[in-house]
Parts: structure tokens; C-alpha cells; sequence
């Protein structure tokens, strides 16, 4: 290993540091995809039970529990639960938005990685090149083709290195920004459920607070007009 490092030449070792970055940058994005795996539809359930109770508290609490983007989201616009539609609309926009840059987070790096290894990889080549004409223009034969056989195989070794660090890199950066944009849409769904669970919740307490008060100016009509039969008796 040490010999093709020393024969892949000086910008070889860049090529292995872009690699190791880019592995990096890959293990922290599938872990971070992992702890925020989450089912939206059975976090908004539990949340939907809660909340038509008027249990808040146990509302908070579970979206507290729950891990993701989606479950922060909810918890922050939970915790002002008491606001009007547009207020709350806002607060849940704000919450997701503050939730992006944590779900981005390296994607440039990785894509960037992506683009320099080939651009590395040709300076290499061209470094070789340049090392084997160097050989061709001397006038001893043996160096000569040593040195020619070297500065090719260095050439070799950068090109192919580099796209060998260039094409997983584009690909993992490919399916982190699908997964990306797959967790914005998730995260925007579950702001406007929520939402849209606080607020019909709202709804049904006023509409049964009226119907209540309806019920009792009846039943307070009906007692004054028996009232009003039997002072007449």
C-alpha cells in the first residue's frame, strides 16, 4: 500500500484525504437519517387523541419524546397552542425552517467532493505527463523508460483514483438530497396537520360551549313560561 501511495505521487494523498472526508461526511448523514426515522402518521395520531381532548400537556410531552424533525416542529407549535390560525401557521413555518439547515448539513461538503476528486485526479495525470516527458527529453534510455513507465503509472493511479472517490461521493449525494427533500415534505405535512388539529379542535370546544348555552336559554324559556302559566292560574 505504501509502495502505490509512493507511486501514485504527491496528489495522490489529496485524492485519500477527499476520500476519507467524503466517508465521513456519508457515515454522519446515514446516522443522522436513522435517529430521525420516524412514522408521521402514527406520531400524529397519538397527537390527534391528545389534542381533541384538550390534553396538551400529554400532547408535548409525546411530540417531546418522539425523535425528528417532524416531532420539534409540532412540539414548538404545541407550546402555543392558544394563538390564532395565521400565528400558529407562522410559528410551525418557523420551526420547519429552523429544522433545514440541520437536514442540509454537509451536503455541499459531500457535493463538492464530488467535483474536486476528478479535477485532483487530472492534475495528477498532468503531473505525470509532465514527469514522463521530463524522462523522454534525457538522453539515457534506461532512466528514460523508468522514468517514463513511472510518470505514466502515476498518471493511471490519480485518474482512476479520482473518479473512484468522485462517483460514490455524487451518488451518496444524490440519495441524501432525496432523502432531504422527502423529510422537508414530511416536516411541512405534519406542521399543517397540527395546525389544523389545534385549530378544529378549537372549533368543536367553542361549537360545544354554544350548543351548551343554547341548551340552558331553553330550558330557562321553558321554566319562564311555565312560570308565566301558572302565575296566571
Amino acid at each position: 500500500m505504501l509502495q502505490f501511495i509512493e507511486q501514485g505521487g504527491p496528489f495522490l494523498w489529496a485524492l485519500l484525504a477527499l476520500a476519507f472526508v467524503g466517508m465521513v461526511i456519508s457515515l454522519e448523514r446515514i446516522l443522522f437519517f436513522q435517529r430521525t426515522k420516524i412514522h408521521v402518521g402514527d406520531l400524529m395520531l397519538g397527537l390527534a387523541n391528545h389534542v381533541r381532548k384538550g390534553a396538551f400537556d400529554e400532547a408535548l410531552r409525546e411530540s417531546a419524546r418522539a425523535p425528528g424533525s417532524v416531532a420539534r416542529v409540532a412540539h414548538a407549535t404545541l407550546m402555543r397552542h392558544d394563538l390564532p390560525r395565521a400565528d400558529l401557521r407562522d410559528i410551525a413555518q418557523e420551526a420547519g425552517q429552523l429544522e433545514v439547515p440541520r437536514i442540509e448539513k454537509n451536503l455541499r461538503g459531500l457535493y463538492a467532493i464530488a467535483l474536486i476528486a476528478p479535477l485532483v485526479g487530472m492534475m495528477g495525470t498532468v503531473n505525470g505527463l509532465i514527469h514522463t516527458f521530463e524522462q523522454i527529453s534525457q538522453g539515457v534510455t534506461l532512466s528514460r523508460d523508468e522514468g517514463m513507465a513511472q510518470g505514466l503509472y502515476e498518471s493511471l493511479i490519480t485518474t482512476g483514483l479520482g473518479l473512484l472517490v468522485a462517483i460514490p461521493g455524487y451518488l451518496f449525494y444524490l440519495y441524501f438530497l432525496g432523502r432531504t427533500q422527502r423529510l422537508v415534505h414530511r416536516i411541512e405535512r405534519g406542521a399543517i396537520e397540527v395546525v389544523n388539529l389545534i385549530c378544529d379542535s378549537r372549533s368543536e370546544v367553542m361549537a360545544q360551549e354554544d350548543s351548551d348555552e343554547d341548551s340552558k336559554s331553553s330550558k330557562s324559556t321553558k321554566n319562564d313560561k311555565k312560570s308565566s302559566k301558572s302565575s296566571s292560574k
